[in-house]
């Protein structure tokens, strides 16, 4: 497998083609190496436009996802960051290269510990990896200027919203299978936030998510 040539026609055939085009998240893509981070028996699919298996029912979410969750939060050098669910560490490498500090947390120890020696294999260091549920954010650090949430939420929950800077983002992806939305939330003000609908997509719910309570006829 040429690697560099599966890089090169994953950003060029996947990437570009969904609407990220900022260069900033095109040279990142370009260097930070994707199959580093991917489980050894599916390497051969590090670059394939799927969401790839992490065990635990978890899974590395499509590159053309991560890409847009990158693009759209427009990380600056100054930026704290937050990601809920660490899985492989690939979005928190990809966070910590433009973030000032990311703290990420998940569920799971065998993930913490994981992507953390995968995370100090690539020498990036301005990361806290740290294991807990954060089903609910993470506020004893709060409050963040990113927050990415890497697993799905079946009800809209504002507990992560409540926790950016005033001008702060996030990314969460909101619903049930097939169909979820992903979304962008700025906070304006104290009590104000935008919401912007980015597009569809289909992932795991995190762990404990509030679930919508179903009927019974």
């Amino acid at each position: 497998m040429n690697l560099e040539q599966a890089r090169f026609n994953m950003i060029e055939q996947q990437i570009r083609t969904w609407e990220v085009l900022d260069p900033r998240v095109l040279d990142l893509l370009a260097r930070v190496p994707r199959e580093q981070f991917v489980p050894a028996h599916y390497r051969s699919l590090a670059f394939a436009d799927m969401n790839i298996p992490l065990g635990r029912g978890e899974v590395m979410m499509a590159p053309k996802v991560e890409a847009r969750l990158i693009q759209a939060l427009d990380i600056q050098p100054a930026d704290a960051a937050l990601e809920i669910g660490t899985g492989s560490g690939y979005v928190t490498a990809l966070l910590a290269s433009l973030a000032r500090h990311v703290h990420s947390v998940d569920i799971y120890p065998d993930f913490t510990t994981g992507a953390g020696a995968t995370l100090a294999a690539q020498d990036i260091r301005n990361v806290t990896l740290e294991t807990g549920d954060g089903v609910n954010g993470w506020d004893r650090r709060a409050p963040y200027d990113v927050i990415a949430v890497t697993g799905s939420l079946p009800l809209f929950s504002s507990c992560f919203q409540e926790q950016l800077k005033v001008g702060g983002r996030l990314f969460m992806i909101v619903g049930q299978a097939p169909a979820m939305e992903a979304l962008l939330i700025t906070r304006l003000g104290e009590r104000e936030w935008s919401r912007e609908s980015l597009f569809e997509t289909d992932i795991p719910p995190l762990v404990n998510a509030l679930k919508p309570s179903a009927f019974v006829f």
